[in-house]
């Protein structure tokens, strides 16, 4: 059923402490966000999906909720130092590395490793937004240093991240493991950035100018303008071809939260043109690519409230308020967000095929949750 058939209607009043507590209830006591309590694929706390709830968290003046998610990490990193460490060593030595052999990109509930053969677990963005996250937890709260809790966490990520930057990995949908991807670059990028501000650190920021430079001559369609969505090593290792060439409304992320280019900044400015014109659904929902295949390419929510944010950032309120409207029109009658919705035109097909594999798509989803929160939040500044 569509938001447009429902005989209810639910108000961002009404959403905004059920998204608040709908996440409380589904953190687990160590501090993990279960990605979705109903959807046994997603029964795990992701760095990446995790980081941003707890930043609406943060935003919702639910700090102490987002503090156990950022330690929870803390204590998984610190957990794995010596694999770091001798992850490190290999990598500076040229030494051949598996993809399942670096960290994993979710982790059980209690900090355990994932080991589920079927997901790409090679992924760099959920350190950076972790990082990210971590800083603006204690810059929200008004504070000018982190505990010292963290210094050897946030020290073993930052070499991660500064080493394997350029390294093919999976994406933020667990897709194209021998390609790179901006999306990914852009939390890396905020991750390491944010760090280099609040600590001092001129090396990070100088490292950030390098990604930023490797985006503008890469991955930057030669005629369009935009930034595509993947591209991939060339044989010799040391060229770049475009893997993906249209546009994936993960990029976004480009200008918020990370502000890799502002959303006037003319390779932006294309961007966010490109997925108005081939990812906006005449409803109003964001879908995540053109070619996606998952559940029939639904309307993503936390896209829908990405694209608000940066409709927001590009001063356009109208086009931002909107966007919450549509999600708000999504919730079913208990207030739960899920994670897409089919829209005219998901292929139906591959749409019922996906039901019959895994169900109905993941309700509630925690993602969604904390993006409507987050855009809520930017609306009412």
């Amino acid at each position: 059923m569509t938001g447009q058939e429902k005989d209810w209607h639910m108000t961002t009043e009404q959403l905004t402490p059920i998204s608040k507590q709908l996440i409380i209830w589904n953190q687990h006591p160590s501090g993990g966000y279960t990605a979705c309590p109903l959807f046994a694929n997603y029964a795990y706390s992701w760095l990446r999906d995790g980081s941003f709830i707890a930043n609406a968290m943060d935003v919702s003046g639910e700090p102490e909720s987002a503090a156990d998610f950022y330690n929870w990490v803390n204590s998984i990193i610190l957990r794995m130092k010596t694999r770091i460490e001798l992850l490190l060593e290999r990598f500076e030595r040229g030494d051949s590395i598996e993809q399942h052999e670096f960290l994993h990109t979710r982790y059980q509930l209690d900090g355990r490793d994932d080991h589920n053969a079927e997901w790409g677990h090679f992924q760099l963005d959920g350190y950076g937004t972790w990082l990210w996250g971590l800083v603006e937890h204690y810059r929200i709260a008004g504070q000018t240093a982190m505990p010292e809790t963290f210094a050897d966490s946030v020290d073993l990520v930052v070499r991660y991240l500064c080493a394997l930057w350029k390294q093919p990995n999976f994406d933020c949908w667990e897709e194209r493991g021998d390609q790179l991807h901006p999306s990914t670059l852009a939390c890396i990028y905020g991750g390491l950035e944010a760090i280099g501000r609040f600590n001092g650190r001129t090396d990070l920021l100088e490292i950030c100018e390098q990604i930023k430079q490797f985006i503008v001559e890469h991955m930057v369609h030669p005629e369009r303008g935009y930034v595509v969505k993947s591209i991939r090593p060339t044989y010799s290792g040391n060229e770049y071809e475009i893997g993906y060439g249209g546009v994936d409304a993960s990029t976004l992320w480009l200008c918020e939260p990370f502000q890799v280019f502002a959303a006037d900044h003319p390779v932006m400015a294309a961007t966010i043109s490109k997925i108005e014109a081939d990812l906006k659904t005449t409803d109003g929902g964001i879908r995540r690519y053109s070619e996606d295949e998952y559940y029939g390419g639904g309307a993503w929510i936390l896209l829908t409230a990405w694209y608000g944010w940066v409709s927001l950032a590009s001063g356009k309120r109208l086009e931002a308020e909107q966007a919450l409207q549509w999600i708000v029109k999504q919730a079913d009658s208990l207030g739960r967000l899920p994670e897409q919705t089919a829209h005219a035109e998901t292929d139906s097909d591959v749409y019922q095929g996906w039901l019959s594999r895994w169900g109905t798509p993941a309700t509630p989803l925690l993602w969604s949750h904390a993006m409507f929160l987050v855009l809520n939040f930017q609306l009412a500044k």
